[in-house]
């Protein structure tokens, strides 16, 4: 055709699906005549059955170098040499096991025609993810737009030169040099014949390597939700994600609970004329309760995970969706407006379980019997609003919280990308926690002087003779009393369980996805 544009791939593999993307058709016949077939939704001839196998056999024999009738790495690497497809072995392996149904290292043709067809499923995504402006097109300004939605920020003339040259080995690798007429975009037809035969390395997988909110849990539920990919959506994945993330936060609040109780208690009782160190916090409390006073306020800690994530997760889509934005990813300022309203409504929610876990982790041995009676005890004595106590700093903590913690991982994430993101957006597993770490203490640094005010508020009526204060008069007392460090009592046990809950969260949520079928990336 007059003016068609065309494509560096081989003829063979641009042959293989029809362009109007039925999966895995031919190359279209040009009818003769006036009878000749019936149209597709392409506007050509419908593609023949025995054409597309006859065309995915020429392509399959091919690759198959040594004519064992399977395709190995070895195969794959010669055969999409000599047709100019130019493939790394991380890659192939990629290739090999997206298909490999029976595990036996290789794909015979039936697997080979299954892969096309899944990964042509893959490759609309990943278009349509980058297409903003949904002409059919992507072109520089696209680009720059889809990587500055993960916080990556190029300029208009990198996205040019990723156009221009083939740019494989870098986290935008798919975005490559497919139009030699110099117009400076590529369609869907273009996109597709080239990743054929590639693996998505694509935007939205960025997304799945950088899972932040449903990994690390510190004890403090209060980071922007992740986003997931319109694939985790339709597969279901999104909410064995959530389980995953929900069961890591119990095993890893439990594990680091007699850390969070003597936070607790520092944030309380510690003065200047009461200076309760570490070890002296824990002999306190083994000698008053024994050592299961160690986790006193752990089961409603627990019991607050699942209801906290569900509500924030149907919040943060319903958020997104008032927003207005039809992108299958928010922009950072979107994500730390609707992460932070999603917040404040699941903490609404559940904020009288966070006055219950304050009051059990201060009780003394035999004040309550349990969760309901220490629930009764307030309702009788102090009324419905006891269970709001507190409310006020904690929703303004929200927010340096929330935007501290997403600054920092985003910023670590964009440098990490533009600096060592050599062959994958894969960040591993050191790089991942220590990320994730160092952002959560950020945000917990930012936030901590409310965080201690609320819990103060929270325990008044615990705390025998405590006069009723505002937030605004115990702040006051705190620097007057204590001076500044009084706003930071109980700051080293809560940094000492960062460490050890972060890594316990990973491999708990690892182990959980495996179980639940999520594959890890």
């Amino acid at each position: 055709m007059p003016g068609a544009r065309r494509s560096l791939a081989s003829p063979v593999v641009s042959g293989v699906l029809c362009p109007c993307g039925s999966p895995h058709g031919s190359a279209v016949e040009s009818g003769s005549g006036g009878g000749g077939g019936n149209a597709g939704s392409c506007g050509r001839s419908v593609c023949e059955a025995s054409e597309q196998d006859r065309r995915l056999r020429a392509l399959f024999q091919k690759l198959d170098v040594n004519r064992d009738g399977a395709l190995c790495i070895h195969d794959l690497a010669v055969g999409l040499g000599r047709l100019g497809l130019h493939r790394t072995e991380l890659d192939l392996r990629k290739i090999v096991k997206a298909g490999d149904k029976d595990l036996d290292g290789q794909l015979d043709f039936e697997e080979f025609v299954h892969y096309l067809q899944d990964h042509e499923k893959k490759l609309r995504l990943v278009f349509k993810s980058l297409d903003k402006k949904n002409d059919g097109r992507i072109d520089a300004q696209e680009i720059v737009q889809s990587l500055r939605d993960l916080g990556v920020k190029i300029s208009e003339q990198q996205a040019e030169k990723i156009l221009k040259r083939i740019r494989t080995g870098h986290f935008w690798g798919p975005v490559t040099y497919m139009d030699k007429n110099g117009t400076m975009t590529i369609d869907w037809n273009e996109w597709r014949d080239y990743h054929l035969l590639h693996p998505v390395e694509n935007i939205p997988e960025i997304i799945l390597y950088w899972k932040h909110s449903t990994i690390f849990d510190v004890g403090e539920n209060l980071t922007v939700p992740d986003e997931f990919t319109v694939e985790e959506r339709q597969t279901g994945m999104w909410w064995r994600h959530l389980v995953a993330g929900g069961g890591a936060g119990a095993v890893s609040r439990t594990c680091t609970a007699p850390l969070d109780r003597l936070k607790v208690l520092m944030q309380v009782h510690a003065s200047r004329s009461n200076n309760m160190c570490i070890i002296g916090g824990f002999t306190q409390m083994i000698r008053e309760g024994g050592p299961r006073s160690l986790w006193r306020g752990n089961g409603i800690n627990v019991l607050k995970i699942a209801p906290e994530s569900a509500i924030k997760f149907m919040a943060y889509e319903q958020i997104k969706r008032f927003i207005g934005t039809d992108q299958e990813m928010l922009r950072i300022h979107e994500r730390l407006l609707a992460g932070s309203l999603a917040g404040a409504i699941a903490q609404s929610s559940i904020y009288p379980m966070e006055v219950l876990k304050t009051r059990m982790a201060l009780r003394k041995t035999g004040q309550y019997s349990g969760m309901l009676d220490c629930a009764k005890n307030i309702l009788a004595k102090e009324g419905m609003a006891a269970f709001y106590k507190g409310y006020i700093p904690n929703m303004l903590g929200i927010i340096p919280y929330a935007g501290i913690d997403l600054a920092v991982y985003e910023t670590l994430k964009n440098t990490w990308l533009q600096r060592y993101a050599v062959n994958s957006a894969d960040p591993g597993v050191f790089v991942l926690l220590a990320c994730g770490t160092i952002s959560s203490t950020c945000g917990q640094l930012a936030s901590y002087p409310l965080a201690l005010v609320r819990t103060r508020m929270q325990a008044q009526a615990s705390v025998e003779g405590a006069p009723e204060v505002t937030m605004r008069g115990l702040f006051k007392h705190i620097l007057k009393t204590e001076g500044a460090f009084g706003l930071y009592r109980g700051l080293a046990p809560n940094f000492m369980k960062v460490i050890p809950a972060v890594s316990i969260s990973y491999v708990v949520y690892e182990n959980l996805k495996m179980t639940l079928g999520v594959d890890s990336r």
